[in-house]
């Protein structure tokens, strides 16, 4: 599959979109069919996707965008499987972390571990990280092999089939529409991160 540069496409843009109104196909593109029990704003990301890493950790985006949003939305990320290498084994550390609640504590140094220090080869590779992070071993193997990160593992990946996904970085409104970031204003930053987190606030509440 294709990764999408759309972490930073604002950054390679020449034309900025005017922040209103929300058009479909400029900021949002509304989805074929309309997807079941997703969480109302759906991430997607993968440790191997380099602009994911961008997207994430050096820009920081989804950060900036969820400080503007209201304080009872939250965004729910899931990993994507498809890329390699152990694309299985991080969306299920992925999982781990969620059903452990340490997703903030686990998501930089597994990036850190993946993109930068290209450490990540196996499975025990990707434990160490969640240990070195202050995780306990015996917390992690229970949860590794816990039926509750086997529906969480299924979930993401369920998720993923049904909103089709096709490319990383990726967020979804209420199973109907796809944030466009090409569509964004591109003048700034913070005219990006604006604009970005209103169109989100627009689609919930359309």
């Amino acid at each position: 599959m294709k990764v999408l540069m759309a972490g930073f496409a604002w950054a390679l843009l020449s034309i900025s979109a005017s922040a209103a109104p929300f058009t479909d196909g400029t900021q949002y593109t509304s989805l074929a069919k309309t997807v079941a029990d997703v969480p109302d704003v759906m991430a997607f990301f993968s440790f191997n996707c380099p602009h994911c890493y961008q997207y994430e950790q050096v820009i920081h985006v989804p950060e900036r965008v969820e400080e503007k949003l209201p304080a009872d939305t939250k965004i729910v990320k899931y990993h994507a499987e498809f890329l390699p290498p152990l694309g299985n084994e991080l969306s299920k550390a992925w999982a781990v972390a969620m059903a452990l609640g340490v997703e903030n504590k686990i998501e930089s140094p597994l990036f850190e571990a993946v993109q930068k220090e290209k450490r990540i080869q196996s499975s025990n590779d990707i434990r160490s990280v969640f240990i070195e992070a202050g995780i306990k071993a015996e917390d992690y193997d229970s949860a590794w092999s816990s039926f509750a990160v086997k529906a969480l593992v299924d979930r993401q990946r369920k998720a993923a089939e049904q909103i089709e996904l096709r490319g990383v970085p990726a967020m979804f409104i209420k199973g109907k529409f796809e944030i466009n970031s090409r569509g964004m204003d591109a003048s700034s930053f913070d005219n990006f991160v604006q604009e970005y987190a209103a169109t989100i606030k627009y689609l919930l509440e359309k």
